[in-house]
């Protein structure tokens, strides 16, 4: 008789998001990168471009991974550092490489994240011209909400980062895929939020800064130790914040942007699926290949200790399902099974989902703890539960 199937495991989900280091270094120096000024120092004997035969063999080896699993959609993500270093015609090059490989029932969705300084109208031109969309970084919509984006002779991002933003707004609307911004509760929400807006994004990523138990973001300088939840009398500056950029959005009476947290919160809450890795229990589907090469889990995990993200992998030996064996990413796609008992017996469980996996991390227990936002995270949910339950009140059932 043939073993029965245990419950609790799931079959791997294949990965749907393929992001590519083209370039592995950065013409900027923010203070506060937790790419090249945390933990982590793989990146240091990593070489500063991917070489052809990286990108080359990394193309097949997504086409291979697409077809053994069927796959009608696949999203490449052209990263860094600052990927426009390796030049636009490079990017465009491997985007067709990979639309060329994959079969005709695969569409392939390319975008490249980028600080935009380094945009102007002859590269927009050419990765319009071959389909890429173009996500911008910014702190804020504001020359003093960058002030921590410098180049390395700490001259200010802001002029040119801002010429490429309004590049895009004002000539490829098309190619413009948003704004992603890291949450600095310091600054005003509102203010913060409608200098965005003066950027025209089509969407806005509202993101928590990666901190962990052991090392705190900016804001909570006394972590603790993680608990059996929120807490009555914690500090919740990030949840505030959230919460107030919410109401000024709701509000609005008009979609005057995406923000793609507030939008799957509200999902969530209704009971229909969401995909992000700050929210929800859906199975992590990215994966990540350096410039080397080296297949690796998501940048994120870098920021808790030096090689967090690594896998042992490449692709030059190995395919994308052996990553999907590795035991790091079974965890990232375990869903509640992988969670901390506070987290798996609280009711904002579905939606919460436990936080972003990168921020649950505490030395010498790993990353079977709530998020370090746990607070934060129950003080915005509620809010936006309250406001959708006002909203629906009386309507037809």
């Amino acid at each position: 008789m043939a073993p029965r199937p245990d419950p609790g495991i799931r079959p791997p989900v294949p990965f749907g998001q393929f992001i590519v280091k083209v370039h592995g270094r950065c013409n900027l120096a923010c203070r506060y990168c937790y790419l090249y000024e945390g933990p982590d120092r793989t990146w240091r004997a990593r070489p500063a471009a991917a070489a052809p035969a990286v990108l080359d063999r990394t193309a097949d080896r997504i086409a291979e991974h697409a077809a053994a699993h069927g796959l009608h959609n696949v999203a490449l993500v052209l990263h860094g550092g600052e990927p426009l270093l390796a030049g636009a015609d490079r990017l465009a090059a491997l985007s067709d490489r990979v639309r060329a490989r994959v079969s005709d029932a695969c569409t392939v969705h390319t975008t490249v994240q980028t600080n935009a300084t380094l945009l102007t109208d002859a590269r927009v031109a050419t990765l319009a011209r071959h389909g890429i969309r173009v996500g911008v970084s910014l702190d804020g919509g504001l020359v003093s909400h960058n002030t921590l984006r410098t180049d390395h002779a700490g001259r200010p991002s802001w002029p040119a980062a801002s010429r490429g933003a309004r590049l895009l707004a004002d000539r490829y609307p098309d190619a413009y895929a948003g704004i992603l911004t890291v949450v600095d509760p310091r600054t005003d929400p509102v203010e913060m939020y409608e200098s965005l807006l003066g950027l025209r994004p089509p969407a806005l990523d509202l993101l928590l800064p990666h901190g962990n138990w052991t090392n705190p973001p900016p804001g909570v300088p006394d972590a603790g130790t993680p608990g059996a939840g929120p807490g009555p009398a914690r500090p919740t500056p990030y949840g505030d914040w959230l919460s107030v950029v919410f109401d000024r959005w709701w509000q609005a009476g008009r979609r005057e942007t995406r923000v793609r947290l507030f939008e799957e919160c509200l999902a969530l809450l209704l009971g229909l699926p969401a995909a992000t890795e700050s929210l929800g229990l859906d199975p992590v589907d990215a994966i990540v290949v350096e410039t080397d090469g080296t297949i690796e889990q998501v940048d994120s995990l870098k920021s808790a200790y030096d090689a967090a993200a690594a896998t042992g992998l490449d692709v030059f030996r190995h395919s994308f399902d052996d990553a999907l064996r590795h035991p790091g990413v079974v965890a990232r796609q375990s869903g509640a099974g992988a969670l901390a008992a506070a987290c798996r017996s609280c009711p904002l469980l579905t939606v919460c989902g436990g936080g972003h996996y990168a921020h649950r991390y505490r030395a010498g227990s790993g990353f079977a703890n709530p998020s370090v936002y746990c607070a934060d995270l129950d003080r915005f949910v509620r809010h936006v539960a309250g406001r959708l339950a006002a909203a629906t009140a009386g309507a037809p059932r």
